[in-house]
């Protein structure tokens, strides 16, 4: 027999293995901030190599489940140089799985619907405090592979961390956000309150006291008419109104 192929395609089989699991911080060389902000993880060449022999399909997508916990979330793949029998994830997926350093787990191939919806909801008010923390989502999940209800994923912004639930995702509990166009919705924060705006009260308006109005006069100045005193045309002076009541009150 002759290995002829008579135009059936290679059906792809599935992948399912086990490996020691350790988080990236584990990870020989230089640190790995890029695997710890995102949702991928680092294989073995060995894993590759069945892979291919598998025939996988792209992007690869994974099922990671800790039988002990009954825990299991999804990811992608970044990179295949982790030592034989070794898997490095990022800590906060170590978090979600309730896994230790060097536990058990167990690798599956799966094949995800894209992504059309998904509802996060920050641990913390500080992410809603950014200038536009949907932008900030967006360029972050660009680092993730895939989407699982349930999980509580950390992102990297500005030497920060903050966390998400994930509450929600359409069109399955388990989504492929690879090249999608993906709603985003936000939910509050656990315990958060909207800030109350009090109305400012009208100011009470004051009475001006009574003004006199002589006071805001100028002080007379130049020619004023009539303003001089009064002669007789027998020369003598003129009496005053209260030389009049004098003279009046001695009669």
């Amino acid at each position: 027999m002759f290995g002829v192929n008579f135009g059936f395609p290679d059906i792809p089989r599935p992948f399912n293995t086990q490996y020691r699991c350790f988080s990236v911080s584990m990870l020989p060389g230089n640190e790995r901030s890029d695997v710890e902000a995102g949702g991928k993880i680092i294989m073995p060449p060995s894993a590759l190599d069945q892979l291919t022999r598998l025939n996988i399909v792209y992007p690869m997508l994974f099922k990671l489940t800790n039988k002990q916990k009954n825990r299991n979330t999804h990811c992608g793949v970044l990179e295949f140089v982790a030592d034989e029998g070794k898997i490095y994830i990022p800590y906060w997926m170590m978090q979600n799985l309730m896994l230790e350093e060097g536990g058990l787990i167990q690798v599956e191939s799966a094949n995800l619907p894209v992504a059309t919806y998904s509802k996060f909801q920050p641990l913390n008010k500080d992410f809603l405090d950014l200038t536009n923390p949907k932008a900030v989502l967006e360029m972050r999940l660009r680092h993730f592979a895939c989407l699982s209800k349930g999980d509580i994923i950390a992102i990297n912004y500005n030497k920060k961390i903050y966390e998400l639930n994930v509450l929600e995702t359409k069109p399955a509990p388990a989504v492929s956000i690879i090249e999608c166009d993906m709603n985003v919705e936000f939910e509050a924060p656990p315990g958060y309150e909207e800030p109350t705006v009090s109305k400012p009260q009208p100011m009470e308006e004051e009475e001006d006291p009574e003004l006199d109005i002589s006071q805001m006069l100028p002080e007379p100045s130049g020619f004023m008419a009539f303003a001089g005193s009064g002669n007789r045309l027998d020369g003598k002076k003129k009496r005053t109104s209260s030389e009049n009541m004098n003279l009046t009150s001695c009669v």
